[in-house]
């Protein structure tokens, strides 16, 4: 069974001379060398074997100059129109077949402003596709990880609800209706894009009203961004742990800018 490995340690060129050229020496001073062939790669390394091994040298290339540069560091990032701040501590990749796999986990991550405590991102299936842009494709995404009761919560306080929502001492969240006497101290979890709300209280005018009572179905998610799918979101203590699955996922990216943003720590950017 094929396993992770570090870019680092892996060079698919090295039966030909020009990936013993490229993976003699470093990959900045390659880069360095080497800046017109990432203005268009396929024109500068030229036909036959090495043309056919394109993606793979993009890919090592990448995956190595990434994580050499912002391994244990914050990395910034404008992904398809979101900005993204993390730490990157792992950043693997494998070939599966004629596709790559890749495996990043990031800590403290900011998305667009929302805090995220830690993620890892599995991509499957994954193809780039060289030319001005290169482009890059995913047959799917499963995403594992952990964010706060308090920062989700503080996020579903900006979208359009009813409800005004804050986080007890004892991890519950309490909700109160916005134009009804009407709070309720619930608990809630995700499976298989449905959402599960468990009621533990409700008072309306300050009277308690008993559980029995109330019936909350389970609720589908539907239209979320991307076509993502919730696998699972479960509440432990003031964390919740999330799993969730995106189908296919595209984007560009310029080799120019990819290369002098890795070279100079700035922001990487697919689009």
């Amino acid at each position: 069974m094929a396993t992770y490995f570090d870019p680092k340690s892996w060079s698919p060129l090295r039966a030909v001379d020009l990936g013993k050229r490229l993976f003699d020496q470093s990959w900045l001073e390659q880069w360095v060398a080497l800046s017109t062939a990432w203005v268009d790669p396929v024109a500068d390394l030229g036909a036959g074997t090495v043309t056919a091994l394109l993606p793979d040298v993009l890919m090592t290339m990448l995956s190595e100059g990434i994580l050499s540069r912002f391994g244990g560091q914050e990395v910034s990032a404008t992904l398809l129109g979101h900005d993204l701040h993390a730490t990157l501590q792992v950043l693997k990749v494998r070939r599966r077949g004629a596709h790559f796999q890749t495996k990043t986990v990031l800590s403290r991550l900011s998305w667009d402003d929302h805090p995220i405590e830690s993620v890892t991102v599995i991509a499957h299936g994954v193809r780039l596709i060289p030319g001005v842009p290169t482009k890059v494709r995913t047959a799917r995404l499963d995403l594992d990880g952990t964010v706060t009761t308090a920062a989700l919560v503080g996020w579903l306080n900006t979208q359009p609800l009813d409800w005004d929502l804050d986080v007890r001492p004892n991890g519950l969240i309490r909700a109160r209706h916005r134009r009804r006497l009407l709070t309720a101290l619930v608990d809630a979890s995700v499976t298989d894009n449905r959402l599960h709300i468990e009621i533990r209280r409700v008072t309306w005018f300050g009277v308690r009203i008993p559980r029995r009572v109330i019936d909350v179905p389970a609720l589908p998610l539907e239209h979320l961004p991307k076509d993502a799918r919730i696998v699972r979101a479960e509440r432990e203590d003031d964390l919740i742990r999330f799993r969730v699955e995106l189908p296919e996922i595209s984007g560009s990216f310029d080799l120019a800018q990819m290369r002098s943003a890795i070279l100079a720590g700035t922001t990487l950017i697919v689009f």
